[in-house]
């Protein structure tokens, strides 16, 4: 939770469980950078080791193949990686957005670095909202985030949170996310994602169209708990009884946020609704879900195996309001 405590910074009120650090409306990049603990640069050296000969010892030798990737500030090592991996620095995830802000109306909400450097984001609102059965308001974000290790490839993600709640669910119609990967065995272009992101961007008014549409549908109580059934709990008959004891626990907290104890569960657009579903599986893995820390709850969430959820959650729900 340390890393993710000394390395965030938002605007307006704090996302996760109040961490991270305070900054007023319109900061500089210079100010997010250092503020998010994004103020640092990824350096690379080869990969070297030292030989031993009959009990003394060798000399250095280099491994071409491989870099290590460490830390400007700290010098701690971050991965060991190709020497073809190309490497997106900090700085650049913010960077991504000064032409967004100042053009386009874009506004840095959160940024930060999870996993000692090895990740970090940018989270910035769109200007796009929409308003379910009157007050249930939900915004348009988009996320860029990159990896230095290998396990997340350069990501811009269109993104919705709800407001009454901060859950977050990624755009993503016909079973198909509108997130541009760039994968690190390529040059990251900027300006070539942003075209890209024009058209995914322009999905925003087809896929608040199919929340509204959720908000609508009725749902019954049979029809609830095999929606959670489907989500949350494996169908393989092999699953082991620690796994079952999980999925649940996760049930009945689930249902207990659909019933009523979730934020924002007794709004006209949740209550008794395909939406609210949705949103208690939402708020279960972003804010419930059993996690060593906030910052692996957070990396889960927008990731890891939370996002899979929260994606299988958005499909059934669809299903269902089909």
């Amino acid at each position: 939770m340390a890393h993710l405590l000394q390395s965030m910074a938002y605007v307006g009120t704090a996302p996760w469980h109040s961490l991270g650090n305070p900054l007023p409306p319109k900061q500089s990049i210079d100010v997010w950078a250092r503020e998010a603990g994004m103020d640092w640069t990824i350096c690379e050296t080869p990969v070297r080791y030292l030989t031993e000969q009959a009990g003394a010892l060798g000399s250095i030798q280099t491994f071409e193949d491989q870099k290590v990737l460490y830390r400007s500030d700290t010098k701690a090592a971050l991965s060991v990686v190709s020497g073809r991996y190309q490497v997106v620095q900090p700085k650049a995830v913010l960077e991504f957005y000064r032409d967004l802000s100042e053009v386009s109306g874009f506004e840095l909400e959160t940024a930060g670095v999870l996993k000692a450097g090895r990740k970090f984001w940018a989270l910035a609102r769109t200007g796009k909202s929409c308003t379910l059965k009157g007050t249930d308001v939900v915004n348009g974000y988009l996320l860029l985030a990159t990896s230095c290790d290998g396990t997340l490839a350069t990501t811009a993600t269109p993104t919705t949170i709800r407001v009454v709640c901060n859950n977050t669910l990624t755009i993503a119609l016909q079973g198909a996310a509108s997130a541009i990967k760039v994968p690190h065995n390529t040059s990251f272009d900027a300006q070539m994602v942003k075209k890209q992101l024009g058209i995914a961007v322009s999905s925003w008014d087809s896929f608040m169209y199919r929340m509204k549409t959720l908000s609508e549908r009725k749902v019954k109580t049979h029809e609830a708990m095999n929606y959670f059934l489907k989500v949350l709990c494996q169908t393989d008959s092999h699953v082991d009884a620690a796994q079952g004891l999980v999925n649940e626990r996760a049930l009945k907290k689930v249902q207990s946020l659909y019933d009523g104890h979730g934020k924002g569960a007794d709004l006209a657009s949740a209550h008794g609704t395909a939406w609210g579903l949705l949103n208690a599986v939402t708020e279960f893995v972003d804010h419930e879900r059993r996690a060593r820390s906030q910052e692996y709850r957070l990396d889960s969430a927008w990731f890891g195996q939370g996002a899979t959820l929260k994606q299988r959650a958005l499909d059934h729900a669809l299903q269902l309001a089909a």
